[in-house]
C-alpha cells in the first residue's frame, strides 16, 4: 500500500522534470540554428560599377617597302706579277758507276761457265749536297771503297779520299743504299770486294 502511494506522488515530479528537459533541447536547437551576427562595418566594400573600354592594341602591320640594295663595286684589278725565278745556283751530285772490268781468261785455263758474270748495280741513289757545304760553296769529289755481299747490298764502306770532310757521310749514306745484283761464280753467288766509286760535288751556276 504504502508503496503504490510513492509511486503516484512521483509521477507528478517526473513530468515537471520531462517537460523542462523538453524546454530546454527546444531552446538549444534555436540557439545554434540561428545566423551568427555580424558587424556591418567590417564586412562593407564596395565595387566599382563603371566599366571601363580597354582599348586593344592592334599591332601594326604595315610592310615598308624594301629599298633596293645597290650591288658592290667590282674588286679592282690586281696586277699579278710574276714571280721571278731564283737565280742562286742549285747543287748537283755527280758519280761514277764503279767499271767492273772483265776477267782476264787464259786460253790455257780451265773451261769458263757461261753462268758467271761480275755484280751489277740494281738500284743507285745519288748522295744529297750536304747544307754546310752548300752555304759555304765548297765544291769537291769523294772517292769511296765497298765491298758487295752475295745478297747484294754495300758493306765495309769507307772513304778514300775526299776533298771535304763535309762529303765524307753524305757519299757513305748514299752507298748504302744501293743494291747490286750479286757476283756469280760457279753459277754462286759470292761477294765482290774492293768496289770504287767517285762523287762530284757542284754547285750548278
Amino acid at each position: 500500500m504504502g508503496s503504490i502511494i510513492r509511486l503516484i506522488g512521483g509521477i507528478p515530479i517526473a513530468a515537471i522534470v520531462t517537460v523542462g528537459l523538453f524546454l530546454l533541447m527546444t531552446r538549444l536547437i534555436f540557439t545554434e540554428g540561428a545566423p551568427p551576427e555580424t558587424n556591418d562595418d567590417e564586412l562593407s566594400f564596395s565595387i566599382n560599377d563603371e566599366v571601363q573600354d580597354i582599348a586593344a592594341r592592334r599591332r601594326d602591320t604595315t610592310i615598308e617597302d624594301v629599298q633596293q640594295v645597290e650591288p658592290p663595286p667590282p674588286p679592282p684589278q690586281i696586277d699579278r706579277q710574276r714571280a721571278e725565278q731564283p737565280t742562286e745556283g742549285l747543287a748537283t751530285v755527280m758519280g761514277e758507276i764503279p767499271d767492273f772490268a772483265a776477267p782476264q781468261l787464259n786460253s790455257d785455263s780451265v773451261s769458263f761457265s757461261v753462268s758467271d758474270r761480275d755484280a751489277q748495280p740494281l738500284v743507285r741513289i745519288e748522295p744529297q749536297y750536304p747544307m754546310r757545304a752548300l752555304e759555304r760553296g765548297t765544291e769537291g769529289t769523294c772517292n769511296v771503297r765497298f765491298d758487295v755481299t752475295a745478297n747484294g747490298t754495300p758493306t765495309n764502306i769507307r772513304i778514300i779520299a775526299c776533298d771535304s770532310s763535309l762529303f765524307e757521310r753524305a757519299a757513305e749514306r748514299a752507298v748504302e743504299r744501293w743494291r747490286y745484283s750479286p757476283k756469280v761464280q760457279d753459277g754462286v753467288p759470292v761477294a765482290r770486294v774492293n768496289v770504287e766509286t767517285q762523287f762530284e760535288f757542284r754547285i750548278s751556276q
